[in-house]
């Protein structure tokens, strides 16, 4: 079952307090410092991640198994762990990205 999580903005604005994710090449916000749940992304020229993720807002949720949920989906980002604690994956449904999170 899928929990909302948060949803992605991309942006070209540097954002106050955002962060490099060297693996992604991108600057990202912390959406749970954000009352609405909102991470802006800026992206580095290069970016690993899928121009459907750079160009549209996503919605992230997270559900129990990555593996289970990926299953018979239009996989646009196979999983990446991120840290021991989460591992992302991006699927392609109604013509917009949607971010699947594994959180241990």
């Amino acid at each position: 079952m899928r929990t909302f999580n948060h949803v992605g903005i991309p942006t070209t604005t540097k954002q106050d307090g955002e962060s490099l994710n060297e693996t992604l090449s991108v600057w990202l916000t912390d959406y749970s410092k954000s009352p609405n749940r909102i991470e802006y992304l800026r992206f580095e020229e290069g970016s690993c991640l899928p121009e459907l993720v750079q160009t549209i807002a996503h919605i992230a949720y997270t559900v129990p198994s990555i593996e289970e949920e990926l299953k018979g989906k239009k996989v646009i980002f196979p999983p990446l762990v991120c840290n021991e604690n989460l591992t992302i994956a991006f699927i392609e449904e109604e013509g917009i990205a949607i971010e699947i999170m594994e959180v241990k």
